[in-house]
């Protein structure tokens, strides 16, 4: 049973609520990192704690909400070992997995519906990173991570 942590701010509160249920009805081992209530809070911190927790367990997988899930999308990818992808629909989703091995799927609570964020995280879950040549590109990108490419 694969684990899945979920996290969001006050914006993606109300869909991650309605996510949790369908993810555990769907066999996923659902570890919600908060938020437990609609009080605002700063995304960038929840980020950080899903985002470690994917790290601390390779073969798990985190779901980001906020309003937009842009500010989410920002905060994972700034974390080393996080590719993380804003997705609105189910292509990309699956795409996300397939060639860019993403390990954080991030959801925009005010931009798409439960039956729809539902099928999005669906797809995301339901693929694995084919490697390959996609596995060369996923390597550049941690290079991007560790490296000063800055123009001197």
């Amino acid at each position: 049973m694969r684990t899945l942590f979920l996290g969001s701010d006050h914006g993606g509160f109300g869909l991650k609520q309605e996510l949790v249920p369908i993810l555990t009805a769907a066999g996923y081992a659902v570890e919600d990192c908060g938020v437990s209530d609609p009080a605002s809070v700063d995304y960038p911190d929840i980020a950080k704690i899903v985002c470690e927790n994917v790290l601390d367990r390779p073969d798990s997988l985190g779901i980001l909400l906020c309003g937009t899930g842009i500010g989410m999308s920002i905060a994972a990818n700034k974390i080393d070992g996080i590719r993380a992808a804003l997705c609105s629909e189910t292509y990309s989703a699956r795409m996300a997995r397939i060639h860019n091995d993403a390990n954080v799927l991030c959801l925009g609570a005010r931009v798409i519906g439960v039956e729809l964020a539902r099928e999005v995280a669906m797809a995301f879950l339901s693929v694995t990173f084919e490697g390959g040549r996609h596995a060369r590109r996923v390597e550049k990108i941690t290079l991007l991570e560790t490296t000063d490419w800055r123009c001197r």
